[in-house]
């Protein structure tokens, strides 16, 4: 045995096992990168104690009944068994306004902001205006859009009806009907198509001018062109759109709570499931633990549907890929 294998096999007879050598190589860890996470430790303490510490507090209350003011008493799986059969009636309207809503307003938005962001892409003078205004209703906070289209859309006082009886169109019902109000809360949330729009702009932008310019060469049409060139190499965004629309839908809230008054609309038009978690939540007789299980099973068909989108993701094509 030479010298250098000597000094190893000294080495690795220092060197500590098992548990005692796990917590030497976090110390090392924690020594060698202590200014990055101490940077960064505002993000993690953020994610642990308001992310993490409730997910974890909710799905231990999810096996209890319990309110948030008396002791929990220990239930089972009844929380998880109880909205397909006592609550039924109520569960499955939720499931059912809100798939209704996510059907519609996913495809509906994503194809309506890429046809604005073509439209906006083009190199005009002024154009960076329109894309401000098309963006602004972005970053108006949730509360204040949603009281500012419940005035507007008000049956007696708002300005939308003040100005289609001045026309000669009558009174619309609005968000004041059952068969009106999910129809209502899709257009007003086409309002809100300037945050697509902007990752769509950058999306297209980042497609290489080369390949229109061997389009032109081969006599294409701007038809052709948008769907053998423009769609395919969009389709990351198509993916990421797809993804964060889904999360998002299936998780409304905001401001259909606000539009509606925190009334779910004409016979609960609008009670979408977190509405029913909320209102399960914090009614006169609060369930807490009933609540918890409801946030997890849509935690579920969330994460369902998000898995479905990404094991049929074949038709999204990266650089990389060619």
């Amino acid at each position: 045995m030479n010298t250098e294998q000597v000094a190893e096999s000294a080495a690795t007879e220092k060197e500590p096992r098992g548990p005692k050598k796990v917590v030497c190589a976090v110390g090392r860890y924690f020594k060698k990168n202590w200014v990055g996470l101490l940077y960064v430790s505002p993000v993690i303490i953020g994610i642990l104690v308001f992310t993490l510490l409730p997910m974890v507090t909710s799905l231990f209350d999810s096996f209890f009944k319990y309110d948030g003011i008396t002791d929990r008493e220990w239930n089972n799986f009844k929380n998880y068994l109880r909205p397909f059969t006592a609550d039924w009636e109520t569960f499955s309207k939720s499931v059912g306004v809100t798939f209704l809503y996510s059907f519609i307003n996913i495809p509906l938005t994503m194809v309506l902001s890429f046809l604005l962001a073509l439209f906006l892409n083009q190199k005009l003078k002024g154009i960076k205006v329109f894309r401000t205004l098309y963006y602004l209703p972005v970053v108006i906070p949730t509360v204040i859009y949603g009281l500012l289209w419940r005035n507007f859309t008000d049956v007696q006082y708002g300005l939308a009806n003040s100005v289609l009886n001045n026309i000669g169109l009558g009174s619309f019902p609005f968000l004041t009907s059952e068969n009106t109000a999910m129809i209502t809360l899709i257009f007003l949330n086409l309002f809100g198509l300037g945050g697509g729009m902007v990752l769509w702009i950058a999306s297209l932008n980042g497609i290489s001018p080369e390949l229109y310019e061997a389009c032109d060469l081969e006599g294409a049409s701007w038809w052709q062109k948008l769907v053998s060139i423009t769609v395919p190499m969009c389709s990351p965004m198509i993916f990421y759109n797809l993804i964060m629309g889904i999360i998002g839908s299936l998780q409304t809230f905001g401001n259909v709570f606000v539009l509606t008054n925190g009334r779910a609309g004409p016979n609960n038009s609008l009670l979408f499931f977190v509405m029913n978690i909320y209102f399960t939540a914090f009614s006169t007789s609060p369930e807490i633990g009933y609540a918890s299980a409801l946030s997890w099973i849509l935690f579920l068909i969330i994460g369902v549907f998000t898995l479905i989108v990404f094991k049929t993701s074949k038709w999204v094509f990266y650089g990389e890929d060619s």
